[in-house]
């Protein structure tokens, strides 16, 4: 199973994109960048509140770069989403997996979210373990809103909006958390609702042994 800010990346997800075309990767994000360094679990910047990117800012070819970058990193790391703060930047921008793969071997599509926001969730709740490429030998369970419509700005300076559910929902609220400062840590109940990756299945026997 790929580690990454979900435990379960090929999930089949019930997604309803207000705009077609946002679900494909941007085609100035194609072109491979580079690899970045993943902050890990007690780096400063993972708690930091992050500052909106300006809007001039978007088109420029460094902030492109980044871009670029984060998706390689993402894709290498075959993680579901990657906020800035996890490569060191304290800027309202994350990637996110938020429709499962056209095929076995394809890449999942990946959006980019710039200066996000909620602007709407469900009554009903569900748990699930979360993981995070901050700290991937971890796996967190947390509450989240099965339904949200997020709103933001797409690679092209284009305000779009989506509304998700399920899996997708799941994701963009982790990595919207990234840029408050807020880890799956700080959203654990109990010491009990954080295991190690390697447990799943035996923490998941015994749930399963309990209903």
């Amino acid at each position: 199973m790929p580690h990454g800010c979900d435990t379960a990346i090929f999930l089949t997800c019930a997604s309803r994109p207000v705009r077609a075309a946002l679900c494909k990767p941007p085609e100035n994000l194609i072109p491979k960048g580079m690899l970045l360094q993943i902050a890990q679990l007690g780096q400063p910047v993972l708690w930091q509140k992050t500052t909106e990117v300006l809007v001039d800012e978007i088109g420029a070819p460094a902030f492109q770069q980044l871009l670029r970058d984060m998706l390689e990193t993402l894709r290498e790391a075959q993680g579901a989403g990657l906020a800035a703060p996890q490569v060191f930047l304290s800027r309202r921008v994350f990637l996110a997996v938020i429709e499962p793969p056209s095929g076995e071997d394809a890449s999942p599509p990946i959006e980019v979210f710039i200066n996000p926001r909620i602007v709407a969730q469900s009554v009903d709740v569900s748990e699930s373990w979360e993981g995070c490429l901050s700290f991937p030998e971890l796996l967190v369970k947390v509450a989240r809103p099965r339904a949200v419509r997020i709103e933001y700005l797409n690679a092209y300076v284009e305000p779009a909006a989506l509304e998700l559910r399920e899996f997708p929902a799941r994701v963009v609220q982790h990595e919207l958390d990234h840029l408050d400062g807020i880890l799956t840590i700080d959203r654990a109940v109990s010491s009990r609702h954080i295991i190690k990756a390697s447990e799943i299945d035996t923490v998941r026997d015994a749930e399963s042994s309990h209903v």
